[in-house]
């Protein structure tokens, strides 16, 4: 088969250097073409010699092209893959940064809370690029592959206002799943069949199977509980699921900065966390392990160059959908997944216009998901707080409405737990003023968010949050992968 993909933030290389090793195990795939693009000339051109050096060793006659042009690498492309992360590490430091002065401590502030709301806000302008790119110069009929988080946001603005066919993708089930056929024993992920629906990130196991047996909310707490690491690790879901009888997908820390009871105390914040690694619920944690990550690479670049010399084993495929979902829309396998999509009635006791997260299956027809599922009350109740400021981010970041956006952010569940309307218009306007750069659409509002800023008597502080980690030295990662591998 011959087709185009392009990837769009194509500059994320080990995730764009996974999702191309992945559609390489596809035996009928070794004749396309990926089109790389990104706004770092720099990036691309290490991940087009990565992919090119895999594409040597493995003598397949696939064409891997880079272009900062966007548009030309979207031409006749039949599927376009979105990683992208708007403003980089520098915006993001002020998603976690400034909400720290008014008391908000959140571990990843990437999908709401107001971290991922202004994340939102940087990301849907863009999207909305993407997608007049694709109705215009892609191949007709072209499916959007979105990545990116905040993945809801992105998504609803990518189907809502873009209008071009997309779906949302993410890989939480499938850790979820990892770790529960782990608990229970199981010989292989095969013996675990599930039902998984929900949100993005709050996605829910409301029915668990093992070996066909069904697995109850009291095994299941038993089994956590009795587990050495994940007992440590996942304190807050196991709480989760001992209160609501569904375990979430998301991980400790993630799960922590979506509800309103867990981080609204800084003394109580080190109760349901754990400092082993940084998805456990470390302030700012997945900021220090994206800043450590692209150092690592940077320095490092070397030995990944001369590790994709190497054969691709289709047994080592990753579990990330999008190769998945393109052999079975291209070959017609079936493919069973977890897809983010509008809503339209599949979960019964969610709104028809959220974006929901839940079980499907692909073939030559499409995307077609399973309808009917409705969630325990208490996990719909809180989806619907999220879809809420949801709801009113994406409106505001299309209409450029600084009031809208205000109150997406006092609707936020963990935002409202800790902070006055005062401090919460004030924190908005100065997230704005110092993303100005990557918000155009509120170009207008910045002169008069700067005037309020200058007369304020709202109140912050100088706060590093209840668990905060430094960036390590590229010498200080070394020393611990040597380490490691000692220890192995």
């Amino acid at each position: 088969m011959s087709f185009k993909i392009a990837i769009i933030g194509a500059g994320s290389v080990g995730f764009t250097k996974k999702l191309f090793t992945d559609l390489l195990c596809v035996p009928e795939f070794r004749d396309i073409e990926v089109a790389l693009t990104d706004i770092s000339q720099h990036n691309l051109d290490m991940i087009k010699a990565i992919l090119e050096k895999i594409v040597e060793a493995n003598g397949f006659p696939v064409k891997v092209t880079a272009d900062t042009d966007r548009r030309r690498a979207l031409e006749g492309a039949k599927y376009i893959i979105s990683c992208v992360r708007v403003g980089g590490l520098e915006a993001y430091a002020d998603d976690i940064r400034i909400p720290l002065k008014y008391g908000i401590d959140q571990c990843v502030g990437d999908t709401i809370c107001a971290g991922g709301i202004l994340y939102g806000q940087r990301n849907i302008p863009v999207i909305l690029d993407f997608c007049k790119d694709i109705r215009e110069v892609a191949a007709p009929g072209a499916k959007f592959l979105n990545y990116a988080n905040p993945m809801a946001m992105n998504t609803w603005a990518a189907i809502e206002y873009g209008k071009v066919d997309t779906v949302g993708l993410c890989h939480g089930v499938q850790h979820g799943a990892e770790q529960i056929a782990e608990i229970l024993g199981a010989k292989s992920l095969s013996e675990l069949d599930y039902i998984c629906s929900g949100i993005n990130h709050q996605t829910w196991f409301i029915d668990l199977r093992l070996n066909g047996r069904k697995i109850g909310k009291d095994e299941l707490v038993a089994a956590f509980e009795a587990h050495p690491v994940f007992s440590q690790q996942e304190k807050l879901r196991i709480d989760v699921l001992k209160r609501f009888g569904v375990y979430s997908t998301e991980s400790n820390g993630h799960l922590s900065e979506y509800l309103p009871w867990y981080r609204k105390r800084p003394d109580e914040i080190a109760r349901w966390i754990d400092m082993s690694d940084w998805i456990h619920g470390e302030t700012g944690g997945y900021l220090r392990h994206s800043t450590e990550t692209r150092n690592w690479f940077e320095t490092e670049f070397p030995q990944f160059l001369a590790s994709a010399a190497k054969p691709i084993d289709p047994t080592k495929r990753s579990n990330e959908h999008a190769s998945h979902i393109l052999e079975a829309l291209e070959t017609g396998r079936v493919y069973r997944g977890h897809f983010n999509v509008k809503n339209n009635g599949v979960i019964s006791n969610l709104p028809a216009d959220a974006i929901i997260e839940s079980p499907g299956f692909v073939d030559r027809f499409g995307i077609n998901m399973v309808s009917g599922i409705t969630l325990p009350e208490a996990c719909a109740a809180t989806c619907m707080a999220s879809i809420n400021v949801q709801r009113m981010s994406v409106h505001a970041a299309v209409s450029g409405d600084i009031d809208l956006l205000k109150l997406a952010v006092l609707h936020d569940p963990l935002v409202g737990a800790v902070a006055t309307p005062e401090e919460v218009w004030q924190m908005v306007d100065e997230m704005v003023v110092a993303q100005a750069r990557w918000l155009p659409q509120y170009a207008d509002a910045v002169p008069a968010a700067k005037e309020r800023l200058a007369k304020s008597t709202v109140k912050t502080r100088d706060w590093a949050g209840a668990a905060r980690r430094n960036v390590r030295s590229i010498e200080e990662l070394r020393a611990e992968k040597s380490a490691l591998k000692k220890a192995v």
